[in-house]
């Protein structure tokens, strides 16, 4: 995208994308921060090996669900950070956009559940084929 959305056009974008995660995991992110930044710093991105022109959409940093034991509480929340202007690059507009921030949030909820690297594939392709995630229905 030649132009960057201003902030706000972005979170509203983002909220927009939340709203699509399927409601029964919705329910499970406790504790959990969503963080917009422009940019991942150079030192992260020589940290995680990632080479211009490749960059970052996203990130999770936190202990998964699968890893934490009965006494884990009383921590900060674990964080899902999105980066504004990768993604804005790598787009053409705001339905890319809004399509990107999507699949970045499914991968990095992934994460925080515990799913491995496969089972978050599966569920990306499902999406990108436009499949209904499923979802229980309304609560009752």
């Amino acid at each position: 995208m030649s132009s960057h959305l201003p902030r706000a056009e972005f979170e509203r974008l983002v909220r927009e994308a939340v709203g699509l995660i399927p409601r029964r995991f919705r329910e499970e992110m406790r504790n959990l921060a969503l963080v917009i930044e422009p940019e991942p710093a150079p030192e992260l991105l020589a940290e995680m090996e990632i080479e211009p022109p490749d960059s970052l959409y996203g990130l999770y940093q936190g202990t998964p669900l699968t890893e934490r034991t009965w006494d884990f509480g009383n921590n900060l929340p674990d964080r899902i950070t999105l980066y504004q202007l990768p993604i804005e690059e790598d787009c053409e507009d705001e339905d890319d956009i809004r399509e990107v921030i999507g699949e970045t949030l499914i991968h990095e909820v992934g994460h925080y559940f515990g799913l491995s690297e496969e089972e978050i594939e599966a569920i990306e392709e499902r999406y990108w084929r436009g499949e209904e995630m499923e979802d229980d229905g309304p609560a009752r």
